[in-house]
């Protein structure tokens, strides 16, 4: 279940395209004989070597009589792309998502006057046409060729001029990706060589550090990194449905998260900033593995934050916010209920579920339709509707300023006169710290516990591995936020029915992200949201149609509306059944469960 569907791009003001060393128009230079070569040298030869592989392989293709002897190609070609991957993902992220882009159309939308709908190409596409019955040749044939001559124009377009900080950023992005994309089937849809291609990528990673082997000043470390990355490649060794992947984090991830962080501190990195990954991470799922403040427009207000998040919860709590000063943000997220309301809808005036606010900071877009692009900006989403708040801005800015008490905040916290801009800050700002990372499921796999069962880990296991939870509810969040970079979140057509009913399903009438743009190819698209807290925020989906999550694993069991009879052309998830047995389904039940955050436990014990 591979669901990307590119969404409208954020731009960053931090200065990374500067620092990160993509020229056009530089060509590889000719080595000198007898010449030593510097580490980039090495590295832009690594780069160039493995695309020449991979275009011979992928060229051959066509020239192939047997279908069988296309897959094999393929796979040659397959396998030098994916030794390419840490290097390609961190120099030219975007080539890199287009060419290992699933088989699902693209809709990415600017604005009302640029929508562009793209057919995909790259590898996952060719993939799955080789594995189509009757074969389409000619499909094929202009597919393989748009994938090799962007491997071309990528080849003789790129210099490598990679900082020891960019090679720690580099080692770092693939370590996670491995352990939050790689290890899940992520992107390869029908072969299933998630495991294999893992260790591709290792490979590539004991490489780079070889070429680095003069940054070390210490031996020990340097053994440990490379150890590390070998045991990783020998334990993936090993077939997708049994693999242990709770214990490939704990003991394998965790480890060369913590090592890397002994590397920098061993080459003396100064990093000019932070990235979503921190820069000092020691465990995927740690309580300081992202950045959050990567997550917003306004990265520069940082001062005073915890006093600023004080104040936004004063004004979350307050119904002076809304026109008839009857609603106030916890009206429709109540904190004992991980901020839901544990409604259907609320009060008959939403036409959605009300979501859970924990974790929301962690992402691109927000309302369930991803029309907002920032947390700041949903508080004047909410504001303006005349379902909720139904008080323009410049309304609720004057209440605000006529309370002598948030006046006084105001002035003392914001050193500017943007009073609305500080307003919608502050309740962001709130927002923001509604993550702990302490759930049962966090303090295990750190290692602070060992209460999980069996069944719980083998909850995890299902939902990273056979169950395919995890191609769209990413770990550590469990949300649409596409790791390593965190630069897109998700939407999915899932055909959720309007009813809870399995034998004359209808999809809900809700058109979600059609709403905002009316594209088409949009109907019925909705963000993916995090499963974190999941136990605590029934009912479930945009409409509330489930009451259980036991009713939630049998949806998607089915092939979701697809399997139900619900006929959506563009639907994002597997269409056929996952062929889980009950006690399979009552594992992903289990293990979701062990999401919960500490507090909410303990409020309802």
């Amino acid at each position: 279940m591979n669901n990307i569907l590119f969404m409208k791009a954020k731009t960053y003001t931090i200065g990374i395209c500067l620092l990160l060393f993509m020229q056009m128009g530089c060509k590889k230079q000719p080595d000198t004989v007898n010449q030593q070569l510097t580490t980039n040298e090495h590295i832009l030869n690594f780069f160039t070597s493995e695309i020449e592989q991979s275009v011979l392989a992928l060229d051959s293709i066509s020239t192939l009589n047997s279908t069988s002897d296309k897959i094999e190609a393929y796979k040659s070609a397959r396998h030098h792309f994916k030794a390419l991957e840490p290097i390609l993902a961190f120099v030219d992220q975007n080539n890199y998502k287009s060419l290992n882009a699933p088989n699902i159309l693209q809709v990415l939308e600017e604005d009302a006057t640029d929508i562009k709908i793209r057919t995909p190409f790259g590898f996952q596409v060719i993939e799955e046409l080789l594995h189509e019955e009757p074969l389409d040749t000619l499909a094929l044939h202009q597919v393989v060729k748009m994938t090799s001559s962007r491997l071309k124009l990528i080849q003789g377009n790129t210099a490598i001029a990679l900082k020891d900080y960019h090679i720690i950023w580099l080692l770092r992005n693939q370590v996670v990706r491995i352990a939050t994309t790689g290890i899940t089937g992520f992107d390869s849809p029908v072969l299933g060589q998630s495991l294999t291609e893992s260790q591709y990528t290792y490979k590539t990673l004991l490489y780079v550090v070889d070429v680095f082997k003069d940054e070390f000043s210490s031996e020990a470390i340097y053994n440990d990194l490379k150890s590390s990355f070998e045991n990783a490649i020998a334990t993936l060794n090993h077939d997708f449905e049994s693999f242990d992947r709770f214990n490939f984090i704990k003991n394998h991830t965790d480890n060369q998260l913590k090592l890397l962080v002994q590397t920098q501190d061993d080459w003396q990195v100064t990093f000019p900033f932070e990235m979503a990954l921190t820069n000092n991470a020691t465990s995927l799922f740690g309580e300081n593995t992202l950045n959050v403040s990567y997550f917003t427009d306004y990265k520069s207000d940082t001062l005073k934050l915890k006093e600023k998040a004080e104040f936004g919860k004063q004004l979350f709590n307050d119904k002076l916010l809304s026109k008839n000063k009857t609603m106030a943000c916890a009206s429709c997220h109540v904190s004992d209920l991980a901020f839901t309301d544990g409604r259907k809808t609320f009060d008959n005036r939403q036409t959605r579920n009300s979501p859970t606010l924990t974790y929301a900071a962690y992402q691109q877009s927000f309302f369930m339709d991803g029309r907002a692009g920032s947390l700041e900006g949903q508080v004047v989403g909410v504001a303006e509707n005349h379902d909720e708040f139904n008080l323009p801005m410049d309304s609720l800015v004057n209440r605000v300023m006529h309370n002598s008490e948030y006046k006084t905040s105001i002035t003392t916290l914001y050193n500017n006169d943007r009073v609305e801009y500080n307003i919608r800050h502050a309740i962001a700002s709130y927002v923001r710290t509604l993550n702990s990372f302490d759930s049962k499921f966090d303090k295990n796999i750190n290692g602070l516990e060992h209460s999980l069962t069996q069944e719980e880990k083998d909850g995890f296991n299902l939902f990273m591995g056979k169950a395919v939870c995890a191609t769209c509810h990413f770990p550590p969040l469990f949300n649409g936020t596409v790791p390593p970079n965190y630069t897109d979140t998700e939407l999915e057509l899932l055909g959720v029915p309007e009813n809870n009913d399995t034998i004359n399903a209808i999809v809900s009438t809700d058109l979600g992200r059609y709403n905002f743009y009316k594209t088409k190819e949009r109907e019925h698209f909705f963000k993916t949201p995090t499963v974190r807290n999941i136990e605590k925020t029934a009912p479930y989906m945009h409409n509330g149609v489930y009451n259980t999550l036991e009713e939630v694993v049998d949806f998607y069991n089915r092939g979701g509306g697809k399997g139900i009879g619900i006929q959506e052309e563009y639907q994002t998830l597997p269409f056929d059944s996952l062929d889980l047995s009950e006690s399979e389904q009552a594992s992903l039940v289990a293990f979701m469960k062990t999401l919960t955050d500490a507090d909410f436990n303990t409020r309802n014990e």
